[in-house]
């Protein structure tokens, strides 16, 4: 497989579909007192990685293209996604088809609003690794974020511990468990030449920490989330 250059040939997609089922709003809510909400902080993150050409922001909602619009970046494609790839039954692989026609670069860095801790820095440093493991090498394909999980996982229908490989012990030590990953929808880069899906056949699981690994889903998660950065700026937390 060709080496590539480190600083060219990949563009973040950011897509934002308008309404949520669980948190109204939940994409362009002020979030931590932050008006833009996981819409305007994702993007100020994205743009810190100068390694990328461009970061397209595909969503049917108008608020969050007013978002997008308001840095007044060049690097920032603004797209208005099509009323049919915005319905609650519209599938990935519908989704996935549109923004390969979409990007013009070779590699696309599919990314989440909704992992607000994920830093510019591990976008980074995810990059370089895809670079050096799939774009150099002949045995990965794609990369995805993942959270570890080395933990007892119970499966009720098969009545065991489906991740403990020790034949001597029913309990062994959880660093003996065989690690499983929970993808958390941080990110996923591919090859625009592999892309029937976000990921390959064979990708890389790339380790983030359980801050980075959060994902807002619940109205509990975005209030959680919210705490959270505020306690990281040094903002006093008000308890109910």
């Amino acid at each position: 497989m060709e080496i590539i250059n480190k600083d060219q040939n990949f563009s973040f997609v950011l897509p934002l579909r308008a309404g949520s089922q669980r948190v109204k709003n939940k994409n362009t809510k002020d979030f931590a007192g932050i008006k833009g909400g996981l819409t305007y902080l994702k993007i100020r993150e994205l743009l810190k990685v100068k390694q990328m050409n461009k970061c397209y922001i595909s969503s049917d909602d108008l608020n969050v293209l007013r978002i997008a619009e308001a840095f007044n970046d060049p690097r920032l494609v603004i797209v208005k996604r099509p009323d049919e790839l915005c319905q609650s039954d519209t599938t990935v692989e519908n989704l996935t088809q549109y923004i390969r026609e979409l990007v013009d670069d070779e590699h696309i860095f599919w990314v989440h609003a909704t992992a607000p801790f994920v830093s510019y820095k591990t976008f980074i440093r995810a990059w370089m690794e895809y670079c050096d493991q799939v774009i150099g090498e002949d045995n990965n394909d794609s990369l995805m974020s993942v959270t570890k999980i080395q933990q007892f996982i119970w499966s009720d229908e098969e009545k065991k511990v489906i991740n403990n490989s020790c034949v001597n012990s029913r309990w062994p030590q959880t660093q003996d468990l065989t690690p499983l990953y929970e993808i958390n929808h941080a990110f996923y880069i591919n090859a625009k030449t592999n892309y029937s899906d976000r990921i390959g056949k064979n990708p890389i699981c790339y380790e983030l920490d359980k801050l980075e690994s959060m994902d807002i889903d619940w109205p509990d998660d975005f209030e959680l989330a919210e705490k959270i950065y505020r306690l990281s700026l040094g903002i006093n937390v008000q308890q109910d």
